[in-house]
């Protein structure tokens, strides 16, 4: 089975983006021995690695907790591009480009009082929102396509470093070209989006390979994507600070953003898992040492480890920044090692991937 690199979906932290010829390499080893058919990503976020796996001819289960990340997996993962074809998604599209802005809440909470927008897109975001929600929540798949699309548009005239965490002190360049809707990259076929947490999900389905990239540290991706949680929700929450996080921030925690509760947490998924192959990313910035994740693994199977350097984040790289987009804080340092473990139950994967242990992926 061959494999490749998905089309570029939004910015995000944890972006398995750069990372995904290497993780696709990986497997094709694993695919050369024994063939992979069916892949469960529990911890989905944009829906990159599914998007791939699925482009190339894998079933592909996709998991989320966040509603954003769910809505990508529905569009990018589950929605089959036969049923929703650019000659049926285009006139619709085109249709919310067309209607008159509508400045409101979304426009004075994220455009005003924060500057993630200008308030020109703000409100023609909040004109598309608003007609999505009223004409087009009778079919979730395609009401996910269009959100997808609109999250795509506003991605690309957005005024932050790629975290909603804060946003620029002074306006980015692109924040100030007009949003514009596209045609999402829909791929043929279909697969299965879900919203639940991992550690339930995983003892329900079952796939041939299991891939895990979950949180890493104390910072949720709710947190850092809170405008797109809003964006998708619709539900003007109540908001807090300077950058205007949902107050819900606060309350919808993980046991993997947790240091005390993590490692317990990834244990039990990973024993709840009925698969052939498991494939974890992670990198030596998170809560586990590399060691520590291996170790959990072999109790699963044959566990191989694969290292590569990594440029850090662009916030991490020019310093840190508070909400106000000013800088305070220095570099400390711009590379980070990822980490690619394979934990199979075959012998013969485990073997063919043994002479690759700890070496540098290219």
């Amino acid at each position: 089975m061959p494999w490749g690199i998905p089309y570029l979906v939004i910015k995000y932290l944890g972006s398995k983006r750069v990372l995904i010829p290497w993780i696709v390499r990986t497997l094709q080893q694993v695919e050369a021995i024994e063939p992979i058919r069916s892949v469960c990503d529990l911890f989905s976020g944009t829906a990159r690695v599914g998007h791939a796996l699925k482009k190339r001819g894998c079933f592909v289960i996709a998991n989320d907790l966040c509603t954003y990340a769910y809505t990508l997996a529905q569009a990018l993962v589950e929605a089959d591009r036969q049923d929703y074809p650019s000659e049926r998604i285009m006139p619709i599209l085109e249709y919310l480009q067309s209607l008159p802005p509508q400045p409101d809440w979304f426009t004075r909470t994220y455009c005003e009082q924060a500057r993630y927008f200008q308030p020109k897109n703000g409100a023609r975001i909040e004109a598309i929102r608003n007609a999505v929600e009223t004409e087009y929540s009778n079919n979730p798949l395609l009401k996910a396509i269009l959100l997808t699309s609109l999250m795509l548009a506003a991605d690309k005239v957005d005024s932050t470093t790629g975290l909603q965490m804060a946003y620029l002190k002074e306006w980015a360049p692109r924040s100030y070209n007009d949003l514009r809707m596209e045609y999402p990259p829909l791929l043929p076929g279909r697969g299965e989006a879900y919203q639940a947490d991992a550690l339930e999900l995983a003892k329900q389905v079952s796939a041939d390979l299991f891939y895990l990239d979950p949180p890493y540290n104390q910072h949720s991706y709710l947190g850092n994507y809170h405008v797109w949680e809003t964006l998708v929700l619709w539900d003007k929450p109540s908001t807090y600070g300077v950058a205007q996080k949902r107050a819900d921030v606060r309350t919808r925690t993980s046991d993997f953003n947790s240091k005390r509760r993590a490692k317990q947490a990834f244990t039990e998924l990973v024993h709840s898992i009925r698969a052939k192959h498991l494939l974890v990313s992670f990198n030596d910035e998170g809560f586990f040492t590399s060691e520590e994740i291996e170790q959990i693994l072999s109790e699963w199977g044959y566990v191989a480890r694969l290292t590569r350097p990594h440029k850090r984040y662009i916030g991490a790289q020019i310093g840190i920044y508070n909400p106000k987009g000013e800088r305070v804080g220095t570099v400390s340092h711009t590379t980070n090692h990822e980490f690619l473990f394979i934990a199979t139950k075959s012998q013969a994967v485990y073997e063919a991937l043994g002479a690759n242990r700890l070496s540098v992926g290219v």
